[in-house]
């Protein structure tokens, strides 16, 4: 009797970490997590449930040994109390020595389209960087780069919907001309699930069939949810300040300043080839009634 293989996900009870134990279940595959909220953990998960604790270096070596691939979700959004971009580098490059010295064989690191070492934005720096410290781990791996997540439990539309229910206006920095690529969470999850079966060391940016201006995507969003809530434009400067303000009347983090320059400067699109096939536009239309119907909020499910 074959023994059943066992691969390692970082936060498979968050969201694309759990898009990926999903595919790794599914494909017959035994799953381990190390995650930091063990709590989140469902009554009789088939998971094997360790701590993602980057101060113990040699327990989270121990934890890995024994599986053959590890596919790396763990990044920050955005600073929080003491951990920041670089803290999160650290981090990484702590997960990644141990992955070499548990004999991991191959790893799969979630990064981001376009990082680059000399970005003024640390979120970018910072995933160059960790792409960086993968390359010298000694392990074969490949990096998947996408840009903005939908589908699921997702954050982002899900916000937009809540917003354009329930706001008069809804401001766009600019022209909102500046595309975007999304890729749905399922179909990187099977992108990376592929590509931890192969040997090759490779970069992929993640990214849909659809390419379109961000305004484009709003106004889908607004049709599919029946909202009459008015798009305009706004000068660019403005839109981090009134995010601030919404987010601070939210208790959340709605949307920071590297984040709306890093999209206005076109880092959210990529003219790769698809490499997952959900239609963005069709499913905004086919999940208008659920989209935004509660808030999200990212802060809670993150750090409370």
């Amino acid at each position: 009797m074959t023994e059943m293989q066992t691969d390692v996900v970082t936060g498979a009870f968050g969201y694309s970490g759990a898009a990926i134990a999903r595919e790794l279940l599914a494909a017959g595959r035994g799953v381990r997590t190390l995650t930091g909220h063990a709590g989140r953990a469902p009554a009789g998960t088939p998971i094997d449930v360790r701590p993602l604790d980057f101060a113990d270096p040699d327990g989270l070596a121990r934890d890995l040994t024994g599986a053959h691939t590890l596919y790396c979700t763990y990044w920050i959004r955005f600073p929080h109390g003491e951990v920041t971009h670089d803290t999160a580098v650290a981090n990484l490059r702590t997960l990644f020595d141990a992955a070499g010295r548990a004999g991991i064989q191959r790893i799969v690191h979630v990064s981001i389209l376009r990082p680059d070492p000399s970005s003024p934005y640390p979120y970018f720096r910072g995933k160059a960087a960790a792409e960086q410290h993968l390359a010298s781990a000694g392990v074969s791996h490949a990096i998947v780069r996408p840009a903005i997540f939908f589908g699921g439990d997702g954050v982002l539309l899900n916000n937009i919907a809540w917003l354009l229910r329930r706001l008069p206006a809804f401001a766009i920095g600019g022209r909102g001309d500046y595309r975007v690529r999304p890729i749905h969470v399922d179909d990187m999850a099977r992108l990376c699930v592929r590509l931890g079966s192969g040997t090759e060391t490779v970069t992929v940016d993640a990214v849909g069939p659809e390419s379109l201006p961000f305004r484009d995507m709003v106004m889908a969003i607004r049709s599919a949810v029946g909202s009459r809530c008015v798009i305009l434009p706004a000068p660019g400067w403005l839109i981090p300040p009134m995010s601030a303000v919404l987010g601070a009347a939210l208790r959340d983090t709605l949307l920071t300043a590297e984040e709306y320059y890093a999209m206005a400067a076109g880092l959210a699109d990529s003219d790769a080839p698809a490499t997952g096939d959900t239609s963005l536009t069709k499913w905004i239309a086919a999940h208008g009634d659920s989209l935004g119907r509660t808030y999200a909020n990212e802060l809670a499910r993150h750090y409370l």
